[in-house]
């Protein structure tokens, strides 16, 4: 799969590609990356690509024009003029992992990095497919959440992961919260007293080590995401036992 990304900080994206387990991804050409300077597609001297907004305001708003320039060059590079348009904004859907799931499924996207007060909602309307934020807050720029899409993106692949169970047993991965995890010291010295790893763990009964999990997982999104077990009961993906188990909570 490819994305192209249109960004005016392609360095951003430097390090994270060739560092870290999914690099693997990205050096296989499992996924490639194309970065586009907008920039380059300016017609004057100065490189503009950005101006003052109609109406008044602060900041100042990305041009039409040096975008669909852009735009045009990654499509054509890819040899796909419907290559689908990303756009990173707080007003997007909220990027989960279903979502991430059906992009490394997919056959990649042009993802647009947007700066300053905002991007002319004329290019938006008429080129943009899909919306997509990181959460309820704001950020300087589009690269952020773009560089977590490809991360996610590219942990799923085939191989890139030393063990293939990894992301089958991430957070989200059935909807839940992931469940805490240990290693060694068995005991771990500390100033209130020894700290042991749950003895369920060292017991080698892996029937009880797949319970102990999985209430664990329960208890913590029923703590902190409470609208994710809403969630997984609306789909019929809680079993007799784990309602129970969510029964004994005292939330």
């Amino acid at each position: 799969m490819r994305f192209d990304v249109i960004t005016l900080f392609p360095e951003l994206f430097g390090a994270h590609l060739t560092q870290g387990v999914t690099r693997r991804a990205f050096e296989s050409g499992q996924v490639e990356v194309k970065l586009w300077q907008l920039r380059d597609f300016a017609d004057d001297n100065y490189r503009r690509v950005d101006d003052r907004p109609f109406g008044g305001g602060p900041g100042m708003v990305m041009l039409v024009e040096p975008l669909e320039r852009a735009l045009a060059a990654a499509r054509a590079a890819r040899g796909e003029s419907s290559a689908p348009l990303v756009h990173f904004t707080p007003t997007g859907r909220r990027i989960d992992q279903s979502l991430v799931r059906e992009f490394a499924a997919g056959s990649g996207a042009v993802l647009l990095c947007g700066r300053y007060e905002g991007i002319d909602q004329r290019f938006l309307d008429r080129h943009v497919d899909l919306e997509l934020s990181l959460g309820d807050f704001v950020l300087s720029g589009g690269e952020i959440p773009a560089l977590a899409l490809l991360d996610a993106v590219a942990r799923l692949q085939d191989g890139v992961l030393g063990d293939a169970q990894s992301h089958q047993q991430d957070s989200f991965s059935d909807g839940l919260l992931d469940w805490p995890h240990y290693s060694r010291p068995e005991v771990l010295d500390a100033p209130d007293g020894p700290d042991a790893v749950p003895a369920v763990l060292l017991s080698g009964h892996h029937a009880d080590i797949a319970r102990w999990r999985r209430q664990r997982s329960l208890e913590i999104t029923a703590r902190r995401r409470p609208d994710l077990i809403a969630a997984a009961r609306a789909a019929g993906g809680l079993s007799p036992a784990d309602e129970q188990f969510l029964a004994t909570l005292p939330l």
